[in-house]
């Protein structure tokens, strides 16, 4: 079976922590797949909120996920502070990427736990459809080099 494979970034330009709760576990006592989602949302949630932007409101449009793309690299527990990078990137017509670098130090190392890639398409809630990324977002995420 092929595997995934995600090209993460050389470099990040937002940083959160999000400690693991334990509803985040699942049956196997680690961090479940769907809860690694949830807190890459809330991630994405604080990225936005530099710029005081919401998934509803980026500088005027919405934003609307088309694709998630997670690839596991290590367990997580309970106890465990996941540092979550991200970087927006690969910008077009009306959406970009965002990637996502998660690990957690343990024990005195650094642990990968999971590479991740999420497609943003901007959309217009009341229209019901695609519209342009704002021309202020994406000069804020160039300014971050």
């Amino acid at each position: 079976m092929a595997r995934v494979k995600i090209d993460l970034p050389s470099t990040f330009h937002f940083t959160t922590q999000i400690p693991v709760r334990i509803t985040d576990l699942n049956y196997g006592g680690h961090v479940g797949n769907d809860a690694v989602l949830g807190m890459l949302h809330e991630a994405r949630m604080r990225y936005l909120g530099q710029w005081g932007y919401t998934e509803l409101d980026v500088a005027g449009v919405g934003l609307i996920m088309s694709d998630a793309i997670l690839s596991f690299k290590g367990e997580s527990f309970y106890g465990d502070v996941w540092t979550i990078h991200i970087r927006a990137a690969e910008f077009n017509r009306v959406g970009f990427e965002l990637y996502y670098a998660v690990e957690t130090v343990r024990d005195g190392r650094t642990h990968r736990i999971a590479e991740a890639k999420t497609g943003m398409i901007c959309f217009d809630y009341t229209a019901r459809k695609p519209v342009g990324v704002p021309a202020a977002f994406a000069a804020q995420v160039e300014a971050l080099g």
